[in-house]
């Protein structure tokens, strides 16, 4: 039966311990993913600041509380449970993965959804920390989840970034590009064509190119809205196509 004791089992010193334990190794695995994502996020990669972050904090979650199955259910793992919980929460974490994979989307040389996918996963750690009893750690892990997607985007847009725009070019019939001199032209506008970027194709008589340019430094690069408009005056441009990229 439901009683008072049973419940607050869940709230004692010893299961507040080990709440802070995983919360502890949460917070820390935050701050290490967000450094990592944020050199992909420098080079204007779309697994950025806030995927890392949320990716290495529902990892360590999950690590921790593996190693901590004598605090489970309120310290009454042995008592409650007959088989092992861990492959209960195997199938889970491999069953989101799916579902994740499902809301990644590449468009070019775009992709979206990575962030989401991200969130989801986590939701699904936060979920099995309250199935632990790790109610807690589970709270602390939604707010920390929240406080990246909402806040970490605005940290990402205020730090040094290389910003990356994909640019399809179709030229006109007979005419022949030159790479140096397009290469030329991103550099008086302040980005450069990344290497192994370029692909060209040719039909009726037309090159097509395309290529991702990377800012060199934010303050010096011109608008999109710029590139635009300095491509519809570039000799031998027949139509193009700019969008941000993240790859």
């Amino acid at each position: 039966m439901l009683s008072t004791e049973m419940l607050s089992a869940y709230w004692t010193p010893q299961e507040l311990t080990a709440n802070l334990i995983v919360f502890l190794n949460i917070l820390g695995a935050l701050a290490l993913g967000l450094l990592v994502g944020y050199e992909r996020s420098y080079h204007g990669r779309a697994a950025g600041m806030r995927t890392y972050g949320l990716v290495c904090m529902a990892s360590a979650a999950l690590t921790v509380i593996a190693g901590s199955s004598e605090a489970w259910y309120g310290g009454h793992a042995s008592i409650t449970t007959g088989d092992d919980p861990t492959r209960v929460i195997q199938g889970i974490v491999t069953g989101i993965g799916f579902l994740c994979a499902g809301v990644i989307m590449r468009e070019g040389f775009n992709i979206s959804g990575l962030t989401t996918a991200a969130s989801l996963w986590t939701s699904s750690v936060i979920g099995i920390l309250v199935g632990v009893g790790f109610f807690a750690a589970a709270m602390l892990l939604a707010l920390l989840s929240a406080v990246c997607m909402v806040w970490v985007s605005r940290l990402e847009a205020w730090l040094p970034s290389r910003q990356a725009v994909a640019i399809t070019l179709q030229f006109k019939p007979g005419f022949v590009p030159v790479q140096s001199a397009l290469r030329a032209m991103a550099l008086a506008r302040g980005y450069d064509i990344a290497e192994g970027s370029i692909s060209i194709a040719y039909a009726n008589g037309a090159p097509e190119w395309r290529f991702v340019a990377v800012a060199q430094d934010r303050k010096n690069m011109v608008t999109i809205a710029q590139l635009a408009s300095d491509m519809a005056r570039y000799d031998g441009v027949h139509a193009f196509q700019l969008n941000y990229a993240r790859n």
